[in-house]
């Protein structure tokens, strides 16, 4: 029997980090966890404006409030489908958890190479630098919320259903590079989702079908056995909707 994958998970706070360790811990030796903090929601403000222009800067922040209301409304949906994939949302064991200001810090180099795992998780953390990805001679692998690279970004599996693209609402599982969700991409799978769901349950569905292939993942990884292959076909990167946008779409055409 192969020995169980050595990983580092490199994490962002929120609850698909928790799901995320939960689910690999029974199958891979969890060596440390390293959480960062939130970026500056200011820093995030002035960046979308630059890029998109005040207007949509200011939809997107209407909705994000919207969001954090229906998250609440959808906790019952939520639950129900955490019981139904058995997926474990125990908090994370303090003395696993390092915390740092950024996963990008000097200090986190120095911890990979000290601990020299087989492959590190990331999850939820900010763009990582070529310096922190060459540290160490092991892969970082990712899941992402959607299917690379036509919804690269945030919420690609709202966006597919936004788009008409019912095919390609799903996750990935990829390497990381110093892209955003450019990374060769090891697993893909869809997801099947029902009308009592919506925009705060989709990542539900995602991550239960993600942590299957991060166990596969990171056992080839550990057999240095790893075959990415390049995405192929539109590469887009997404944002969050606008308020607007969101409420045409689930008015017009029942996509919540």
């Amino acid at each position: 029997m192969p020995p169980r994958p050595r990983i580092v998970m490199l994490a962002g706070p929120g609850l698909s980090t928790v799901l995320m360790y939960n689910g690999l811990r029974d199958t891979c030796d969890i060596v440390a966890v390293v959480l960062e903090e939130k970026p500056s929601s200011r820093n995030m403000i002035k960046h979308r404006a630059k890029t998109l222009g005040w207007g949509t800067t200011l939809g997107q922040l209407a909705f994000i409030v919207y969001s954090r209301w229906l998250g609440v409304r959808s906790s019952p949906r939520v639950r129900h489908l955490l019981d139904r994939y058995e997926l474990d949302d125990a908090p994370l064991p303090s003395h696993a958890v390092t915390k740092v200001v950024s996963a990008n810090r000097r200090e986190v180099i120095q911890l990979l190479k000290k601990l020299a795992p087989d492959a590190v998780v990331v999850n939820g953390t900010r763009i990582l630098s070529g310096k922190l990805l060459g540290s160490i001679d092991a892969p970082f692998i990712n899941t992402h919320m959607g299917i690379t690279p036509a919804y690269r970004g945030v919420h690609g599996g709202y966006w597919a259903l936004a788009m008409d693209d019912r095919r390609h609402c799903g996750v990935t599982v990829h390497m990381v590079d110093e892209g955003v969700d450019t990374g060769g991409v090891l697993y893909q799978s869809t997801i099947d989702i029902e009308d009592k769901d919506n925009f705060a349950t989709y990542p539900i569905h995602q991550i239960a079908k993600a942590i299957p292939m991060m166990q596969t993942a990171l056992n080839d990884a550990a057999q240095r056995r790893l075959a990415p292959h390049a995405s192929e076909g539109p590469s887009q990167q997404w944002y969050h909707p606008t308020l607007f946008f969101y409420l045409k779409q689930r008015l017009r055409n029942g996509i919540k």
